[in-house]
């Protein structure tokens, strides 16, 4: 299955191709991707690691890489440009050039330098390790990108629509921030409606809660209530409602009795969580039992597109996911 909007997102690519970096450049995954990639055309890729490594994993799963450029950190030409534009960025912390040769050679770093340094347009990575070592180099060196104080996250699930082609939304964010205040689920929405555009989502925004406009009582509930209000005058264009349970969310006969009148109430596509916990849960429970397929987390505010895979991703996913990464550069 393809996420809607995925045709445009080629021919975008192919009209402009981009260079992604993808950090785990001997795993099968990786490399399975990497090859799809190279035969098609509009996204080159670079694997990192080492050479002899990287070309005897791809012959052992028999995957094709011919053409790919493959970089190793320990073997990097231009490492001292490299290190010194990382202690540049880095000199308020301390930073000296020996600590930075030893951080250099992680290849989220050292993948993540690259993308600073005009070496390539985007970067994947976290396939064999955490969000938050994706996250610490990007907030480090790409930083945050004009307006946007915090990076978020959202993830698009996709399933097969009864009516024919697919049901796509999104959901945010159900990775990066543990528990965001109020101005930050605002900054989160905002971020979000953007994405959700990018895959042909037309945003009806319901930040939930386990109460309905005023049904339960307690901090969450007056958070994501305080949130709503600011987000609609934030974004006065835009569909937004809240606070509202799942059910009243997505069903209308639900709507109808818990949030009568509201224009997203039982029609809602995006998502926003009260906490990290609700939105990785949430997203999971969707993708394991309402058999969608989930594509993220997608990363939003950073200066360039950096993004994330979770460690049980497959070869598809990761060929989806650099699709996406490049078509946001």
């Amino acid at each position: 299955m393809s996420v809607y909007g995925f045709g445009q997102m080629i021919e975008k690519l192919k009209a402009s191709p981009k260079t992604i970096v993808l950090t785990e450049g001997s795993d099968p995954r990786i490399l399975e991707a990497a090859s799809r990639l190279l035969a098609s055309n509009f996204l080159k890729p670079i694997l990192l690691g080492n050479p002899e490594e990287i070309a005897k994993a791809s012959e052992k799963a028999g995957f094709n890489i011919h053409g790919a450029q493959i970089i190793d950190p320990e073997n990097y030409e231009d490492f001292d440009e490299m290190v010194a534009q990382f202690v540049e960025l880095r000199k308020n912390k301390g930073m000296t050039p020996e600590k930075a040769r030893g951080i250099l050679k992680s290849a989220n770093y050292f993948g993540t330098m690259l993308v600073k340094m005009g070496k390539a347009d985007c970067l994947l990575g976290g396939a064999t390790y955490s969000t938050a070592d994706t996250v610490r180099p990007a907030l480090q060196i790409i930083k945050t990108k004009p307006g946007s104080s915090i990076v978020s996250s959202c993830f698009i699930l996709v399933r097969p629509a009864v009516s024919g082609g697919n049901e796509v939304i999104a959901m945010s964010d159900c990775a990066i921030n543990i528990d965001p205040s109020e101005d930050d689920l605002v900054e989160i929405c905002g971020q979000t409606i953007e994405c959700a555009k990018v895959f042909g989502i037309d945003p009806k925004v319901a930040f939930l809660s386990y109460s309905t406009k005023g049904s339960g009582k307690g901090d969450s509930v007056t958070k994501m209530q305080n949130a709503t209000k600011k987000a609609k005058e934030k974004y006065p264009n835009e569909q937004i409602d809240g606070e509202l349970q799942f059910d009243a969310a997505v069903a209308p006969r639900v709507a109808k009795q818990k949030a009568p009148g509201s224009d997203v109430a039982g029609n809602a596509n995006t998502f926003i969580f009260p906490d990290i916990n609700a939105g990785n849960i949430g997203y999971k429970i969707a993708q394991r039992l309402g058999n969608f397929e989930a594509y993220g987390p997608i990363l939003l505010g950073l200066n360039a597109p950096i993004n994330d895979l979770s460690r049980g991703c497959n070869a598809l996913e990761v060929y989806s996911m650099a699709i996406i990464t490049a078509a946001l550069a």
